[in-house]
């Protein structure tokens, strides 16, 4: 029986002082791994160090970790696939447990939440951000999640090929979160040692831009992916604000049989109108999601489950075909 193919995708901007000690890390805990190591622009020496600890380096021209996930997810052919950042802070030890919890569920995602093991790793600030988050995502979303931020991931090559990547930054996690929770696909959680960055090695995050990228990118999908609430909430509003204009002006119509503030009844009947109209492209673009949805489950379903008893060739039949 072969054994799965496994990459370990790591992301890097200038990371000259961790990537390398990244890379032996990962090596050492799932031997026969091969590490790509995606070098974004960086102007120290990340290329030349991940290549000497032994990586696979690639360059991706355009700025953000949105875009290399991007590329790396679709130039990369795994059966599992390893999201991990190049700063160092994450446990690679615990990485043979998160592939062996995905072959043996099986599922398609394993995602590593994140504990602290110093009490400087998290940025002020970033753990109640990443608490408001989860909580806002896991509301809206109807699925729990304990640490959607985390750049640490173990996935199926059909939960990689499924998804569309098309954040651009730090993002990035947000959008595989909510990938996760729009097709319902089989995933866990496990605890992983968190710490901080090596000395003299600068986090690349911005706390306040970064988070209002965030945010408006869960506005996005929350438009994107739940469209019946989005359009649902803004009709609402706005036929509540044409009620709240209009009954003055009913009650004042059935005493007199008058409308003396004519422009404030055009108002109130513009944005009845408007309310009913989002309510109506909130109907249509579900019925779109749906159709969206089925789609990636058609695709996601080309590939085979992750196995824990075989390596079982998990490309879709047409790419066997052809290489056979």
């Amino acid at each position: 029986m072969s054994s799965p193919v496994i990459a370990a995708i790591v992301p890097c901007y200038n990371e000259e002082l961790a990537v390398g000690k990244v890379v032996r890390d990962l090596r050492t805990a799932v031997p026969g791994m091969t590490v790509y190591v995606y070098d974004n622009n960086s102007s120290d020496r990340t290329a030349e160090v991940a290549r000497e600890a032994g990586a696979v380096v690639r360059r991706e021209e355009r700025k953000g970790k949105g875009n290399v996930v991007r590329r790396a997810f679709a130039d990369v052919d795994a059966d599992i696939y390893v999201m991990i950042d190049g700063d160092d802070t994450y446990d690679a030890a615990a990485l043979p447990e998160m592939i062996r919890t995905l072959r043996e569920g099986p599922y398609d995602h394993v995602l590593g939440v994140r504990d602290q093991k110093t009490d400087t790793a998290y940025r002020p600030g970033h753990e109640l951000g990443n608490r408001g988050f989860n909580w806002l995502v896991g509301g809206v979303f109807g699925s729990e999640v304990s640490d959607m931020l985390s750049g640490y991931r173990v996935m199926s090559r059909r939960f990689v090929k499924s998804f569309p990547a098309a954040s651009r930054e730090f993002e990035i996690e947000t959008e595989l979160t909510v990938h996760v929770m729009s097709i319902r696909v089989p995933q866990t959680e496990l605890a992983v040692g968190f710490r901080d960055r090596p000395e003299g090695s600068e986090s690349k995050l911005r706390t306040y831009h970064d988070g209002f990228r965030i945010l408006s990118l869960i506005v996005q999908l929350i438009r994107y992916e739940r469209p019946l609430l989005f359009y649902g909430l803004l009709g609402a509003i706005a036929v509540l604000v044409g009620v709240i204009l209009g009954i003055p002006l009913v009650v004042e119509f059935a005493q007199t049989g008058l409308v003396p503030r004519f422009p404030t009844a055009v108002l109130a009947v513009g944005f009845g109108l408007a309310g009913a109209l989002a309510w109506t492209v909130g109907f249509v673009l579900d019925g779109v999601l749906r159709a969206r949805r089925e789609q990636s489950r058609l695709i996601y379903l080309q590939y085979a489950a992750p196995r824990a008893d075989d390596g079982a060739d998990s490309r879709p039949p047409i790419l066997r075909d052809a290489a056979s």
